[in-house]
Parts: structure tokens; C-alpha cells; sequence
């Protein structure tokens, strides 16, 4: 039974409130029309709009890297879908990841992000292929295997309606592993830098606030509406 499934049986009524989706719309265009409202499109302070989620070179297979890429609405790459699941309390109940993980962030809502390109789902999430650590590649992975796939909203440290997301298998607590893009690349290099996990960043400002290359957003639709 996939992680969708196992949750909505836990707690089928949820609905999405708080975390990223309730950050305010952009205007921009990155989601195809096959994909159209049912897409959302993921992007970084770093960068904003102008960079956005993307699998590599359109490759629907595991293990496929997550880079940054020029907002198109003609490129599916950029077409994913968000599944919110619940919390990550929910998960726990459902079996789906640690105790630990729950104990820290029981109440943050927790979420995959599937691939669909021109909105086909294809099965496939944005993930690690190992347990998070500095420097491990985000690519995509079956959804619902494992805690591998799943996001969890730190709200705690959100900043101007970006948050860093911390993936499940984190067992850091301390300083989670969150996604995270290399801080000396810049999305048109080559090769294309690709996403990775990191433990948590942040300057040291009164109050700390988080690396904008560690805090994250989305928008939905084709234009943001």
C-alpha cells in the first residue's frame, strides 16, 4: 500500500492547511497545460521563480537527478504534483517513519512531491536513494516506498513564506538534512548542479535565519492561479 494510501486511512479528513501551500501565489509560468491546476511548481528564495524544479534532460526513471531549471510552461520536467498527507504524526502511525522523527515534528505537515509530466503521474518522487546526509543527491525514487520520499515542512524556521523542508529519513536532529542547492553553483552551469540534502544553515543573526539556498516554496497552476 503506498504512503497516499496508508495515510488517508489514518486520517482521511485531512486537509492542507499551514506549510507551503499556504504560502501566497506567485506569478510565473513553469507547469504545462496538460498539467495545468492539478501541477505545482517548486522554487527557492535564492532564485525565485526564475528557477524552478526540474528532473534532468525529462528522464522518468530512478535515480534520475533534481536540478534547477529556467521556468517554461512547455517543459514537463517541471510538472509535479503535491500529495499533502497529513502530519508527520500521521505518518508515524501509519508506520511510514521513525519515532524519532515524529517525537521532533509530530504537528509539521508532511508531503511527497510526484513527478507528472503534462500531469501523468508517473510514480515516481522526489527523494534520496539513501538515508539523508551532507552532500546526498536528490533524485527521484518510488513514492510511497519509504521515508526516503517524504517531506516535512520545518515551519519553526520559516522566513518571509519560504520554509525549509526536511527529508524523512533525517536522522539529525540537531541539525536536520534539508534540501539543499550547492552554494557555489548557479542553475545554467554545466554539468547542471544537482539538489542534495544538507544539515541546516543559518546566519548568525539575531534572530538566526536560515541559508536561502535551504528555504523553499511553490506556486500552482500553470501561471500561479
Amino acid at each position: 500500500m503506498s504512503i497516499k494510501k496508508k495515510v488517508f486511512a489514518v486520517a482521511a479528513t485531512m486537509t492542507m492547511v499551514g506549510g507551503v501551500s499556504a504560502v501566497g501565489l506567485m506569478s510565473a509560468s513553469a507547469a504545462t497545460p496538460s498539467c495545468g491546476t492539478t501541477c505545482v511548481t517548486g522554487y527557492g528564495e535564492e532564485y525565485n521563480t526564475s528557477f524552478v524544479l526540474d528532473v534532468l534532460r525529462q528522464g522518468e526513471k530512478v535515480g534520475q537527478p533534481i536540478i534547477l531549471f529556467r521556468a517554461s510552461n512547455s517543459d514537463p520536467a517541471e510538472d509535479f504534483t503535491y500529495s499533502d498527507e497529513g502530519t508527520v504524526g500521521d505518518f508515524y502511525t501509519a508506520g511510514l517513519v521513525s519515532e524519532a522523527l515524529s517525537f521532533q515534528y509530530s504537528g509539521d505537515e508532511a508531503y511527497e512531491l510526484e513527478y507528472a509530466p503534462y500531469g501523468v503521474d508517473s510514480g515516481l518522487c522526489t527523494g534520496v536513494g539513501s538515508t539523508a546526509a551532507n552532500g546526498t543527491p536528490v533524485v527521484l525514487e518510488p513514492c510511497g516506498s519509504s521515508s526516503k520520499t517524504v517531506w516535512v515542512v520545518d515551519s519553526a524556521d520559516a522566513s518571509n513564506g519560504y520554509y525549509p523542508v526536511i527529508n524523512g529519513s533525517d536522522t539529525n536532529f540537531s541539525h536536520p538534512f534539508v534540501l539543499h542547492y550547492p552554494g557555489s553553483a548557479y542553475p545554467t552551469d554545466m554539468p547542471r548542479p544537482q539538489l542534495n540534502t544538507w544539515t541546516l544553515q543559518e546566519y548568525s543573526t539575531t534572530p538566526a535565519t536560515v541559508y536561502d539556498n535551504e528555504l523553499w516554496s511553490e506556486y500552482t497552476g500553470v501561471d500561479g492561479s
